[in-house]
Parts: C-alpha cells; sequence; structure tokens
C-alpha cells in the first residue's frame, strides 16, 4: 500500500532540495505528531548525507516511545529529477508491524520556476497494512501542511535560485 503527496512548494528547487535534506526540516514538519532523535543521544548534522542515520522516535508531544528506525539514504539525479529515497525501516518498537519500506521524495521544476514536491512512502504491515495506512496517511497530511507553510522561507534559508 502507499501514500502519496503531490504538491507545488513556493520555493526555487535548490532550496527544495536544500529543505528536505535537512533533518531540521524534518523535525519540523512531524512536530509534534512524532519527534525523532538520533539513536546514539548526538545530534543530527545539518544536512543528511547518504548512507544509514539511526533515530528514535517519540509519538504525540514526545509522550510515547514509538521505537526505533534506520533511515537510510540514498541520493540520485535522473532526467532532471532530484530523487531523495530512504531504503531503511522499523528497527524496534510498534512500528516493526511494517515489513516492507521504501520512501521517496522527488524534486522537479515547475514552470514558473517553484518546485514540484512528490512524496511517496510504499510500506505493508501484513493484515494490519489498512490501520497502518490510515496512520501514515494522516501524518503524511499533517507533513504536507508543514512543507507548504515552510517553503516561502527555503529560499531564504537555504539559498538556491534556480
Amino acid at each position: 500500500m502507499h501514500v502519496q503527496l503531490k504538491l507545488v512548494l513556493d520555493c526555487p528547487p535548490d532550496a527544495a532540495w536544500n529543505a528536505i535534506r535537512s533533518p531540521a526540516v524534518f523535525s519540523d514538519v512531524s512536530f509534534p505528531l512524532v519527534e525523532f532523535e538520533p539513536r546514539d543521544g548526538g545530534e543530527f548534522p545539518e544536512f543528511w548525507e547518504e548512507g544509514p542515520h539511526p533515530v528514535r522516535a517519540r509519538a504525540m508531544f514526545g509522550l510515547i516511545d514509538a521505537g526505533s528506525q534506520d533511515i537510510n539514504l540514498v541520493f540520485r539525479e535522473r532526467h532532471g529529477l532530484r530523487i531523495f529515497e530512504d531504503r531503511g525501516g522499523p528497527l524496534t518498537g510498534p512500528l516493526t508491524i511494517i515489513t516492507r519500506w521504501r520512501h521517496r521524495m522527488v524534486i522537479a521544476s515547475w514552470p514558473d520556476g517553484r518546485t514540484l514536491f512528490r512524496d511517496r512512502l510504499e510500506f505493508s504491515a501484513g493484515l494490519l497494512t489498512p490501520a497502518v495506512w490510515i496512520a501514515m496517511w494522516a501524518f503524511w497530511q499533517w507533513r504536507s501542511r508543514g512543507l507548504v507553510r515552510l517553503a516561502p522561507g527555503f529560499a531564504r534559508r537555504f539559498g538556491g535560485t534556480s
């Protein structure tokens, strides 16, 4: 099953690309539904790099331990598209009911200089997939509102004019 967003963000593609690679933006658009922190107790880098990033998640203002997950990133460019892919998945806690996880975000130019942003999570949780879909769909809607709200400031915050 999957959840998917397709949005036009009010910022240039370079700024959007930098924003989706920012753990700070990841945290901003997830809060307060989910809070993330590095599993090793350190701090997130300014920008995600390719490779594994083990994180701990807490839900609902940090009140509920949601376990840990591995964010395992690969960045690609293809036909003018910039692709951010997470091939990780849940490691501990309630989300381990998810047995398949593939998350991709794609940045493309919109004709007027803004950004076409696509965000797709494909997952499976066996017989519980429909229930998990409801929660993921709600979380993706929350994230989309945050991205749309923050996007006008991405160029100033992260640069990018293309």
